[in-house]
C-alpha cells in the first residue's frame, strides 16, 4: 500500500500516534528543514527539535477529525510557524529585560534583534491575512513556512498551478502593506 494512502486512511481512522508518526516523520523533517533553511544561521533551534514540537502539539489534540494529507501537513505547517514566532518572541523578551543587566548593543544585536521584530510583524499580518483570505494565507503557509513549489502546493490544496499563483501574488502583496504599510 501506498504510504500516503496509508497515511490517509489512518488519519481517516483516527489512527494511533504511534502508527502515523513514522509514516510523516521525513515529510515533515523535509518541511521542517526546509523551514530552518530561511532562519539565521546562529538559530538556536533545530529542524529535529522543531518537528518533535510540532508532533506534541498535533499529538495532543487526539479529536481532531483530520480530513486527510492536506489538512494535516497544513497543520504541521502551522505549528512549525507558530513554534518559531513563539522562539522569537522568547528570544525578543528575554533581549529586550528578561532578568538581565542592560549592555550597549553592537551592530549584529541590532540585526539580530530587528529580525525578531520581523518575525512577529510577519505573524501578525498573517494571522489578519487568515482572517481576510483563508486560501491566500494557505497558499502563503505552503509557499513561505514549508518551502513547498507552485505545483506542490497545487497538489496539496487540490487546485490548479495557476491559482496558486494568483492567491500567491496577491498574499505577497497584501502581507507587503500589512508589515511595511
Amino acid at each position: 500500500m501506498d504510504p500516503g494512502d496509508r497515511l490517509t486512511r489512518l488519519l481517516a481512522e483516527g489512527g494511533a500516534s504511534g502508527e502515523v508518526f513514522p509514516l510523516v516523520y521525513d515529510e515533515l523533517r523535509a518541511l521542517a528543514q526546509r523551514r530552518m533553511s530561511k532562519e539565521r544561521g546562529d538559530h538556536t533551534l533545530q529542524a529535529t527539535a522543531l518537528v518533535n514540537e510540532a508532533w506534541m502539539r498535533l499529538a495532543k489534540d487526539a479529536d481532531v477529525d483530520w480530513q486527510g494529507r492536506r489538512h494535516f501537513f497544513g497543520a504541521a505547517a502551522e505549528a512549525m510557524r507558530r513554534i518559531l514566532v513563539d522562539h522569537a518572541r522568547r528570544a525578543g523578551a528575554d533581549k529586550r529585560g528578561g532578568g538581565m543587566a542592560r549592555v550597549t548593543l553592537g551592530a549584529g544585536d541590532v540585526a539580530q534583534e530587528l529580525e525578531e521584530d520581523r518575525a512577529s510583524a510577519i505573524a501578525e499580518a498573517l494571522g489578519r491575512l487568515e482572517s481576510e483570505d483563508p486560501a491566500a494565507a494557505e497558499v502563503t503557509k505552503l509557499r513561505f513556512l514549508c518551502g513547498l513549489t507552485a505545483a506542490e502546493t497545487a497538489a496539496a490544496m487540490g487546485i490548479s498551478e495557476r491559482s496558486v499563483h494568483r492567491e500567491w501574488a496577491f498574499a505577497r502583496a497584501r502581507l507587503f502593506e500589512l508589515i511595511d504599510g
